[in-house]
């Protein structure tokens, strides 16, 4: 399973590279980072959806499960890229000053949070200063209800292939509560362990290690 989502991530990159924007997390203003030159910033965005695709669980079935727990719910009509463009600025306007990255591809839309902002060191406890940060991610998610919310944990290299699976998939669960604990849907929420197996930086220093401690929420359309 591993080794399939990893190539399945790689042979998406390059697609998603040209359709890919980032904002500077204090400033909101839109650049081209380290990250994305050296390791293709959107690629984790591929693994998400690579992830969900071997679920078995398409698409559709998961936009019909969501839309009914939403008692009566409608799905997003033709509009779809509008409507992403209004969830992206307002994300960006309450992210701004936050440390948290806002990342657009193609429809979908990437909030890259550090783990050094948001947790401990080996700890899946969310620091009590980033509540307000997530807060501010409920408030858009409630206005914005047809998504569907993708929580994954990523680390760095550093410890055993099953302590950062289980590490990084913890801090998304945390995470994903929270919210969830902010009246969002519980339907909307897939949650992912990616461990160890997708960095956006070397692991051989010591500030790739720590782009590579991350927690990222991936917003995905739902559709008809």
């Amino acid at each position: 399973m591993k080794n399939i989502l990893f190539s399945l991530s790689l042979l998406s990159t390059s697609a998603f590279l040209q359709s890919c924007t980032t904002f500077d997390p204090y400033t909101g203003e839109q650049k081209t980072t380290k990250t994305a030159v050296g390791a293709g910033i959107g690629a984790s965005v591929g693994a998400v959806v690579a992830y969900l695709d071997n679920k078995g669980d398409d698409s559709r079935k998961r936009n019909q499960r969501i839309l009914a727990a939403a008692a009566g719910g409608a799905a997003i009509g033709g509009g779809i890229g509008y409507y992403m463009d209004k969830q992206e600025a307002k994300l960006r306007q309450q992210l701004r000053g936050t440390g948290v990255s806002v990342e657009r591809v193609g429809d979908n839309i990437n909030l890259i949070m550090p783990g050094n902002i948001t947790f401990a060191t080996n700890s899946a406890d969310i620091n009590s200063s980033f509540y307000p940060v997530l807060d501010s991610v409920a408030l858009v998610l409630t206005e914005f209800d047809k998504t569907v919310v993708v929580v994954a944990g990523h680390t760095d290299s550093d410890g055993s292939d099953a302590l950062n699976e289980t590490l990084s998939r913890n801090r998304a669960s945390s995470v994903s509560n929270y919210l969830i604990s902010q009246k969002i849907l519980p339907a909307r929420f897939e949650i992912i362990g990616f461990g160890e197996r997708q960095p956006i930086a070397s692991n051989t220093t010591a500030e790739g290690k720590q782009l590579n401690r991350r927690v990222e929420i991936t917003l995905l359309p739902v559709t008809q």
